[in-house]
């Protein structure tokens, strides 16, 4: 019995720990996609800014141990199909398509920006 709580607890603490170590620049980015309004292009399918944030999740979940910087995260998981290669496009009202990976290394400067005013 203390075997099957001790099991528990511990896949609980692993579960919260995996949680906790996504970095902040990247759960920005991920809550950035998913509060977009904008749709996600992929592979000639669009995909609401909520599917595109679970996929991109999923990826960064697989990739994790590849990826070791924001930008690793914006190679691996949210810039192109690893099976067709075709490039992750974003669709925003009013503006001009652009690649996924373009885009969220715009927020990423952004942000990065803003941290080093607010931290001055």
């Amino acid at each position: 019995m203390k075997a099957n709580k001790l099991a528990i607890i511990t896949t609980l603490l692993i579960s919260a720990s995996v949680a906790a170590e996504i970095p902040s620049e990247i759960t920005h980015l991920l809550e950035y996609v998913e509060q977009s309004g904008c749709e996600y292009e992929r592979n000639g399918r669009f995909h609401s800014a909520a599917d595109a944030r679970a996929h991109i999740m999923k990826k960064y979940e697989y990739y994790q141990d590849d990826i070791d910087s924001t930008e690793d995260f914006i190679h691996y998981a949210a810039s192109k199909s690893a099976l067709s290669g075709k490039y992750y496009k974003i669709h925003c009202s009013g503006k001009e398509a652009i690649r996924s990976q373009d885009w969220l290394i715009l927020e990423l400067n952004r942000l990065r920006r803003e941290q080093r005013a607010f931290n001055k």
